[in-house]
């Protein structure tokens, strides 16, 4: 598949982690994993290559450090050390170095800038890049759910990921956008980049999708459904070429795939900016 095609990731954030799941998306021709060590009770690293081992080498595999095992659940850190200490142990849980991986959040140890904040993103992001160059991992990247703490820590002295994943589509609002976008700039990113996440805000059974009809937003909008039509729309709000998607039903996997055929109506996304625009009141830039 070309850089420029959409593309799907299967996110194993609220997965089980079947190995029917992972056969199902090779046989569908997905063959991209994104999980973190802090998914199914910090256990996603070693249950994958327990009951999928000899399939792992037919995905590329993403996954995260920042979340930390804890006394109430889980704990955030964007110690140096610990993070490079995260990225070996998932590295020997999995058995293969990942392919990618994410600083998960920083902004949940950011949220409150000081004066402080950039040398501690700074030096987070340092770990990451030098678990790469050492090769604990082919790359790294930052996943932002929140990026607009974010905006206002990253310089010149930064170093530059290679991904940035934050959260894309019809539900994004305003300020987010603007956030996830102004950070794309930043880094002048583009094309497989930047990646997308939480295409449905949480679930395809949301009343919104009830009340909502995404379609408008495509060329050919009699062929798919509002949940294919929502999917597909979140490629371009803000651009991205890969979004990380998370089920445990291969025939859901399956609709998704589907719907990358779908043609989006960039006239269409133009005025839903405007009017995004118009309603929070924040400043939306044309779309990188």
């Amino acid at each position: 598949m070309r850089g420029a095609d959409p593309r799907i990731v299967l996110g194993l954030h609220r997965s089980r982690h079947e190995r029917r799941l992972l056969t199902s998306a090779l046989d569908l021709g997905v063959t991209a994993l994104d999980t973190s060590t802090n998914y199914h009770a910090f256990r996603s690293h070693q249950v994958l290559a327990q009951t999928a081992g000899d399939l792992l080498p037919n995905f590329t595999i993403s996954t995260k450090v920042g979340y930390f095992p804890g006394r109430d659940g889980a704990d955030h850190s964007l110690n140096p050390a610990r993070l490079r200490t995260a990225v070996k142990q998932a590295a020997a849980d999995l058995g293969r170095s990942p392919d990618l991986v994410f600083l998960h959040n920083p902004e949940h140890s950011l949220r409150e800038a000081t004066v402080h904040g950039p040398a501690v993103l700074r030096q987070a992001c340092i770990a990451l890049y030098d678990a790469t160059a050492d090769g604990l991992c082919g790359a790294w990247g930052i996943a932002s759910w929140d990026p607009a703490p974010l905006t206002n820590l990253v310089d010149v002295t930064c170093p530059k990921p290679s991904v940035l994943m934050i959260r894309a589509g019809l539900l994004v609002g305003g300020r987010t956008l603007v956030a996830a976008e102004t950070l794309i700039k930043a880094w002048d990113l583009r094309g497989d980049s930047v990646w997308g996440m939480s295409p449905f805000g949480g679930s395809t059974d949301a009343s919104v999708w009830d009340r909502v009809d995404p379609r408008v937003f495509l060329r050919d909008s009699n062929r798919l459904s509002r949940v294919q039509a929502a999917f597909r729309t979140t490629y371009h709000l803000p651009r991205v070429t890969s979004v990380a998607v998370g089920t445990d039903d291969p025939a859901h996997l399956s609709d998704l795939i589907s719907a990358l055929d779908g043609e989006v109506d960039e006239q269409a996304i133009r005025e839903y900016r405007r009017l995004l625009r118009d309603r929070s009141g924040v400043s939306l830039p044309e779309a990188p």
